[in-house]
């Protein structure tokens, strides 16, 4: 384990000290540090072109323009979504104040394209939407409130998964009416008033909410441009005649909007954990069709990112997968799809999470030439109250209906005869990290583009990562070792370099800092998929650092750091873990024919 912060200072002793003898400075010869300078510049931060910080952002949040957000009872528009993400304090629709700890960098209002404001226009009770028996309906439900505004949502949400929306009332509020093309124009409008270069970003981006019979194929789309590229299109849906629930037909759209506005346009998809075992196909898509050079040229093009963690649960991993994966088992929702009206199977679950889309990924690469889920992983709070919140132990609530009172925890979010998931359950991630060289749209959007993106459920940790074939343990010993990282090898996301002659395996340098005002850290994992000669596909997990004197056993495992947790008065100490934690790793078990 390297002690960075502590390493950080002695390094700072040595460069203000007076010119002392060189025992005084271990060993260190004038000679010996003179060679440690690489003749650049005099100064480390002159002519630095990479990232030094992560910038933390939200790249899926929805306002009172998303139908279900709005019939959950969310009264509060992108203006008010970017003021909160922006450090301001807002009031909430339940009526109470609230404001973020430390405000986010970044955000993506990710309005549901499908329906966007119209349950805004039947809450205010729009004469012409409520001649419809849906709109009715639903209407109804908003005015009496409480339970019956979840029902309600909960009743639009089955309503639009098995395609039963009424078409006439629906097309009101799709491309190639005035009113979907005002709103979007408004949607751009809210977004560039917002955004301060150098400051606070605001992405310009919706959903795309597609769902085959309940089962989700969600992807957030998000833009690089500004309002002049953007105005010249409007977000692609899911309904007929004028959208479509294929991916395919999605990453269609994408290509026509860089033809059309030579702009640049990416594609995140989420919750593959309700999707039934349709969001990452091994061989055939949803409809039947086989996986063919299109698909998975395109699904790699379009999608360099995955939503591993939000709201509906955790993505990444799920303990029937990794049985040897002792936290694959967090925040798990596996009872069924998006409504729950179809139960969970096993054999659905390798077509769900991300850690096996990225090892059949290599199956599929193996036979059509392309791994079409090389993607980073990110977080986002998929919350549903225009606040983009994502703290556990202050949770407010990712829906109007679960805003801080005093049963929310206990009554049912969603419920069929198949399972239930109960308020307690929902989850508060998350977050996203970008390494981007500046606050900007465009650099933001280029860090996305390359994967130099991690995510978390909510901590701000700091985590660098790369890859080569000649890190050292004295890599590490640095105040700045992303220097080294970037000259010798790749950030994370990348692709190592071409492998040099004599050179053995790759090695790994990975470091983190704690979130300064979160816990310490436990431990740092290396998960290690592969494929086999024989076409099969494997995992490892590793310990590669962790804090206090524990030790790995036989199986590779190491003991658990602890729990401080005062329950009884809601209270944490910081006690045990690290500050910090780093490493340099040869991979293991390296085979040149993997």
């Amino acid at each position: 384990m390297r002690n960075l912060f502590f390493v950080a200072l002695g390094i700072i002793a040595i460069a203000i000290a007076s010119p002392v003898a060189a025992q005084d400075l271990n060993g260190a010869t004038p000679e010996v540090l003179s060679e440690a300078y690489t003749g650049k510049s005099y100064s480390p931060y002159s002519g630095r072109a990479f990232p030094e910080r992560p910038l933390w952002g939200d790249s899926h949040l929805h306002t009172s323009l998303s139908m279900d957000a709005a019939l959950f009872g969310n009264r509060l528009g992108p203006r008010e979504a970017y003021a909160f993400a922006r450090g301001e304090e807002v009031m909430a629709s339940t009526g109470q104040t609230v404001r973020l700890a430390r405000p986010l960098d970044w955000l993506v209002v990710a309005d549901h394209s499908d329906g966007m404001g119209m349950v805004t226009d039947i809450a205010n009770g729009k004469p012409d939407l409520l001649a419809y028996e849906q709109a009715a309906r639903w209407s109804a439900g908003l005015q009496e409130g409480g339970d019956a505004a979840v029902k309600a949502a909960l009743d639009l949400i089955t309503t639009f998964s098995q395609g039963e929306m009424d078409p006439e009332m629906f097309a009101q509020y799709s491309p190639g009416s005035k009113v979907y093309k005002n709103l979007w124009e408004k949607v751009i409008d809210d977004a560039e008033a917002a955004n301060e270069p150098g400051r606070f970003t605001a992405l310009i981006g919706f959903e795309w909410t597609s769902l085959i019979k309940g089962n989700n194929m969600h992807r957030v789309v998000v833009m690089r441009d500004g309002p002049t590229r953007a105005r010249q299109v409007v977000p692609y849906t899911t309904q007929a005649p004028v959208g479509s629930p294929n991916p395919r037909d999605l990453w269609k759209y994408m290509t026509n909007y860089v033809e059309k506005t030579n702009g640049e346009i990416l594609a995140i998809a989420h919750n593959g954990n309700l999707s039934n075992g349709i969001m990452f196909p091994l061989e055939k898509q949803f409809d039947g069709k086989k996986l063919d050079k299109e698909y998975v040229t395109e699904r790699d093009k379009w999608e360099p990112l995955y939503e591993v963690t939000q709201i509906k649960g955790d993505g990444e991993a799920h303990p029937f997968l990794s049985p040897d994966d002792e936290f694959a088992d967090y925040e798990t929702w596996d009872i069924g799809n998006l409504d729950v009206s179809v139960a969970k199977t096993d054999d659905m679950l390798a077509g769900e999470y991300a850690r096996e889309a990225l090892k059949n990924g290599l199956k599929i690469e193996d036979k059509l030439g392309t791994n079409p889920y090389k993607f980073g992983l990110i977080g986002a709070t998929d919350s549903h109250t225009s606040l983009a919140t994502a703290e556990e132990e202050n949770f407010f609530g990712k829906h109007s209906g679960y805003e801080p009172n005093a049963t929310r925890m206990s009554h049912p979010f969603m419920k069929t005869e198949n399972g239930s998931i109960v308020g307690w359950q929902m989850v508060a991630s998350g977050l996203a990290a970008v390494w981007a060289t500046e606050n900007t749209r465009e650099a933001l959007f280029d860090a996305m583009q390359r994967k130099e993106v991690y995510g978390t459920t909510g901590p701000r940790m700091a985590l660098r990562m790369f890859g080569g074939w000649d890190f050292t343990d004295q890599d590490l010993n640095s105040r700045m070792p992303a220097v080294v990282g970037y000259e010798k090898g790749t950030p994370m996301g990348g692709d190592l370099r071409a492998k040099p002659e004599g050179a053995a395996a790759p090695s790994f340098m990975v470091y983190a800092l704690r979130d300064p005002i979160g816990a310490n850290l436990d431990r740092i994992q290396i998960v290690k998929g592969w494929l086999d000669a024989d076409g099969n596909t494997h995992e490892k997990i590793y310990n590669v650092a962790w804090s206090g004197d524990r030790t790995v056993d036989a199986n590779g495992k190491i003991a658990a750091v602890g729990n401080t947790v005062d329950a009884a008065n809601a209270n944490w100490t910081n006690t045990i873990g690290a500050g910090d934690l780093g490493t340099v790793r040869t991979k293991p078990h390296s085979d040149a024919r993997e």
